[in-house]
C-alpha cells in the first residue's frame, strides 16, 4: 500500500521539479510510511525511500514500513542529518529538497539551512502529501466505516439514557468510554456536548451545566480506528420540543439532507457549501451559520478537502468529507446535524446510520 503512495508522490515532486522530500509531520509520515510511532523523519528521494528514528523505535519502524531504508539516529539534527544525506549516496547533491512550508517551524528551517549549506537546495511545499490523503483507498476507507460503526453504536447506547440532572461532563465521559468498549483506540477530539444556550457556541467544552428539560443538547463526537478518524454530530431535545425547537431543526436538517443529496463530482467546495447554505439563507438564518458545511477527514479529523465558502477545491469520487450545517442563537442554544459522507458513483453516501430524529425515537421524552 505505501509503495504506491510513494510513486504518487515521486510523481508529483516530478512535476514541479524536485528531486526529494522531507516530512516528520505525523499523518503524513504515517500515510507514506506505514510507521505509527511519534518521532521520525522520512525522506523520499526518486530513487530512495528512508525513514530515520531513534533507538527508541528503529525496531518498530523496520516491522510497519517495510518499503522504507530505517536508520537510527543520535542526537539533534545538526548530528544525524549529514550521516543520512551520506546515506543517500549524494543522491541530493546540489538538489532542491522540499519540506513542508505549512508544518516545519522556523527553528528547524534555520538548522536545516544551517547543517546543508550549499550541498542542498530547500524548496518550501504546501500541501503536497495532504493532496494525496484526499483520496481514500478501498482499505481506508473501512476503516473510517469502522470507526463510524463505533461512533453510531455508541450514540446508540448511551444519548437514550440521558436524564435531567447529569452534566455535559458527565455525558462525555460516558460517551467516550462507551466508543472505548466498542473497539476504538482513542478518540479523533474532544468530545462536545452543548446543553442549553451553550450549544449556541459551535465548539463549546463540556462543563458542570446540568441537563434540563426543555432543552437542545448538542453532541459532536468521534473516535479513531487504527488512525482513522469519525466525525459526526447529533442534536436532541429534553422533553416535548417548543415551535421555535421544531422549526429550527427542521431547516437545518432540511439543507443537510438536500446537500447530502444533490452534492456531486466537479463542484468545488464553495459550491458544495451553498446547497445547504442557501435553503438556511432563504429561511432567513443565515447569519446564524457561521461555519463552513465541512471538512475532509481521514488520519486527521480536519483535513483536506474544505466544503466551505470560498473553496475552488473540486470535489471528486473516493473523498471523504463532512457536511455539517448548524444553526446557532446567542441565549438559546443551537442545532447542528453531521455525518462524513463519500464520494462515490456519482453522489454522496453517508457513512453514518444513526437516526436524526431529536428524542431519539422517543426515549427522550
Amino acid at each position: 500500500m505505501t509503495l504506491g503512495r510513494i510513486e504518487k508522490l515521486r510523481a508529483a515532486l516530478a512535476e514541479k521539479e524536485i528531486d526529494g522530500f522531507i516530512t516528520s509531520q505525523p499523518e503524513n509520515r504515517r500515510y507514506l510510511t506505514g510507521f505509527v510511532g511519534t518521532a521520525g523523519w522520512a525522506i523520499v528521494t526518486r530513487d530512495e525511500a528512508l525513514l530515520a528514528t531513534d533507538f527508541r523505535y528503529t525496531e518498530q519502524a523496520t516491522a510497519q514500513a517495510p518499503t522504507f531504508r530505517v536508520v537510527e539516529i543520535k542526537g539533534g539534527l545538526p548530528q544525524w542529518l549529514p550521516q543520512v544525506m551520506d546515506l543517500l549516496g549524494g543522491a541530493l547533491q546540489g538538489k532542491r529538497l522540499a519540506f513542508e512550508g505549512e508544518h516545519l517551524s522556523y527553528a528547524l528551517w534555520q538548522s536545516f539551512a544551517r547543517t546543508l549549506g550549499e550541498r542542498v537546495e530547500l524548496a518550501p511545499v504546501v500541501g503536497l502529501v495532504e493532496s494525496l490523503r484526499m483520496f481514500k483507498e478501498p482499505e481506508e476507507l473501512a476503516l473510517m466505516q469502522e470507526a463510524v460503526r463505533v461512533t453510531d453504536e455508541a450514540m446508540a447506547r448511551v444519548i437514550p439514557t440521558i436524564q435531567p440532572g447529569q452534566t455535559e461532563r458527565q455525558i462525555a465521559w460516558t460517551l467516550e468510554v462507551a466508543m472505548r468498549e466498542l473497539g476504538a483506540e482513542g478518540l479523533s477530539f474532544d468530545t462536545i456536548v452543548a446543553a442549553g444556550p451553550n450549544a449556541a457556541m459551535a465548539h463549546h467544552r463540556p462543563d458542570d451545566t446540568p441537563i434540563q428539560r426543555g432543552q437542545t443538547i448538542v453532541i459532536d463526537m468521534g473516535c479513531k480506528v487504527n488512525g482513522y478518524c469519525s466525525d459526526q454530530t447529533r442534536t436532541v431535545y429534553i422533553g416535548p420540543q417548543d415551535e421555535q425547537f421544531q422549526l429550527l431543526y427542521d431547516l437545518t436538517l432540511g439543507a443537510q439532507l438536500t446537500a447530502i443529496e444533490t452534492i456531486a463530482p466537479g463542484l468545488t467546495g464553495a459550491e458544495g457549501d451553498s446547497l445547504a447554505r442557501t435553503v438556511i439563507q432563504d429561511a432567513g438564518y443565515g447569519e446564524r451559520f457561521g461555519h463552513g458545511l465541512g471538512h475532509g477527514s481521514g488520519l486527521a479529523v480536519h483535513e483536506e478537502p474544505r466544503v466551505t465558502m470560498g473553496s475552488q477545491q473540486v470535489l471528486k469520487e473516493s473523498m471523504v468529507f463532512s457536511i455539517e450545517p448548524g444553526i446557532y442563537v446567542p441565549g438559546w442554544g443551537g442545532i447542528r446535524i453531521e455525518d462524513l459522507v463519500v464520494m462515490e458513483k456519482g453522489g454522496a453516501r453517508s457513512l453514518s446510520r444513526a437516526p436524526k430524529t431529536p428524542d431519539w425515537e422517543g426515549a427522550l421524552r
